[in-house]
Order: C-alpha cells, then structure tokens, then sequence
C-alpha cells in the first residue's frame, strides 16, 4: 500500500484558490502532479470554511510540541550527565596528581 503523502495547508489553500479562480481542475491536478478529485475536494472545503480549513488543529500542535520538549528534556538530561562524569574524572585525576 503507498504512502499517503501530506500536503502543508498554505499549499492545499494555494490550488483551492487557483482552482476557484481557473475553473479547470483537472488541468491544475495535471500541473500539480494531484488527483483531480483532490483539487475537487479542497475547493469545496475552501468554498465552504474559508481559509482556516486547512490549518492543524491545536491538539495535533501541542502533541507535536510535547514530542520536542521530551527530547530536548531527554538531550539535556545526557548532557548533565555527560558534564557530571568528566567532573568527576576531572576532580579525580587532579587527587591523583597531588599525591
């Protein structure tokens, strides 16, 4: 099964907009490598919600934000621990070099 590609919604918004305006759908499918019935489908959308139609939705922004705060968490805490173990390397070659 193929994957289903993802479209941004400024791209989406842009054919909806030019589909409206040229009214030759499948000749702007054809130009932007799409399925006409895709062009169909987000101009309808467009027509019928406006612009704001194709944008995230807040949960699916503030999952995607909470995936990158968890890494750069995850990051940070090695780093601590990276700069605790050459501390501690550090503190214990300077004992050694005093005796």
């Amino acid at each position: 099964m193929a994957k289903r590609k993802s479209y941004s919604s400024e791209f989406k918004f842009k054919i909806a907009k030019e589909a409206i305006v040229d009214d030759n759908i499948v000749e702007i499918a054809r130009k932007y490598n799409l399925g006409p019935t895709v062009v169909s489908e987000w101009k309808k959308m467009l027509l019928k919600q406006g612009c704001n139609v194709f944008n995230t939705t807040p949960d699916k922004e503030n999952k995607m934000l909470k995936v990158k705060i968890a890494r750069l968490e995850q990051m940070l805490g090695k780093k601590e621990v990276e700069m605790n173990l050459l501390k501690n390397f550090s503190d214990f070659y300077e004992s050694q070099n005093m005796i």
